[in-house]
């Protein structure tokens, strides 16, 4: 199986794309452009720019079946060192397509109340962040609301929208379209418009 490029400046792209991926994350709903990042088969340059920038030979990571190559699964490997995890309890980082589905979810760390830290990260990537469902954002990094639209997985919504799990526990998510990403991590209160 080829290799595929990574970042072509390593150090400054990672950094680039982490200080990015940040300000997203501190910026609930703000959608960020990883620009330069490449692509790896099935996934889009934004994940493959965050799998590059966050992932590490100490980041177990699940990939959904449809996103799940040998092609994928050798640049991984090479360039992170980030191994698959062998069980959902120790998934630090999920990748997952628009199939998602709610036993997905649930079988991912959330954190406990003693180490919410330990929940997982999840990257999902959608088909626009525009044009599904409006969406009005609350919470730490929103001045007062943030209305977004992405075209999320009806399991996705009803996620987000309940939020099974009580703060401090929950996921965080990134959801990426093309070489844009956005984030809505577990602080984020989420509704529909």
């Amino acid at each position: 199986m080829s290799l595929l490029t990574g970042f072509a400046q390593p150090i400054e792209q990672s950094q680039q794309a982490f200080r990015l991926i940040l300000k997203a994350l501190s910026e609930p709903g703000h959608i960020v452009t990883l620009p330069e990042s490449p692509a790896w088969g099935s996934l889009n340059a934004a994940s493959t720019a965050a799998l590059l920038t966050l992932a590490d030979q100490e980041t177990p990571i699940q990939l959904c079946l449809a996103l799940e190559s040998e092609q994928v699964l050798t640049n991984i490997r090479f360039h992170s060192g980030a191994p698959l995890a062998n069980n959902p309890e120790e998934v630090c980082f999920a990748l997952f397509d628009t199939q998602l589905q709610a036993a997905d979810l649930q079988a991912l760390p959330h954190g406990s109340e003693i180490s919410p830290e330990f929940s997982t990260t999840v990257v999902v990537q959608l088909d626009s962040l525009e044009q599904g469902t409006a969406l009005r954002l609350t919470g730490p990094g929103i001045e007062q609301q943030r209305v977004i639209s992405p075209s999320l997985p009806p399991v996705l919504l009803d996620y987000l929208i309940n939020r099974p799990q009580r703060f401090p526990l929950g996921l965080d998510f990134l959801l990426t379209c093309g070489e844009r990403l956005l984030a809505l991590p577990r602080t984020t209160h989420v509704e529909v418009c």
